[in-house]
């Protein structure tokens, strides 16, 4: 119950928020990870990687699998999975459980309405910052284009 109040309070400031474009500066907000963490993203970060399908959700991970457990950190990379349309009795009784099993954070949207990123289907969404701005949004076919990026 306490769980879900601080998850609600959490998501409730990105209810309202329009998607991150071109040139908008990211705010600081919070996610939980796959363990119930929670992360603040601020503008130290300079690449957001998002999945919105269980497809590229596995591709990823079976890419950063194979990387060192800092892998992400390294590139001040953060790795976002919006798992908003799932079954919430599936979520848990599947999807949190495998998602455990992984070395790195895996930070989770549960709530489609506070969902701030562009999302184009059966692509993987990769948002570059700099200094707090964002200044290019691509939306990636494959796990080798993911990787050029990452290098």
């Amino acid at each position: 119950m306490f769980r879900k109040l601080i998850l609600s309070t959490i998501l409730s400031t990105l209810v309202y928020s329009s998607p991150l474009k071109l040139n908008d500066k990211i705010s600081n907000f919070s996610l939980t990870d796959q363990f119930d963490k929670i992360y603040t993203i601020t503008s130290d970060v300079s690449t957001i990687v998002i999945t919105f399908e269980k497809e590229t959700l596995n591709s990823i991970n079976d890419f950063l699998s194979k990387k060192e457990k800092d892998f992400l950190e390294r590139n001040n990379a953060i790795f976002i999975a919006n798992i908003s349309c799932w079954p919430n009795i599936f979520t848990r009784m599947f999807t949190l459980p495998k998602l455990r099993d992984y070395k790195y954070s895996i930070l989770l949207i549960y709530d489609e309405k506070s969902a701030k990123f562009l999302e184009v289907e059966n692509k993987i969404t990769v948002y570059s910052i700099e200094n707090g701005i964002v200044k290019n949004i691509r939306y990636l076919n494959s796990i080798f284009e993911l990787e050029e990026i990452l290098k």
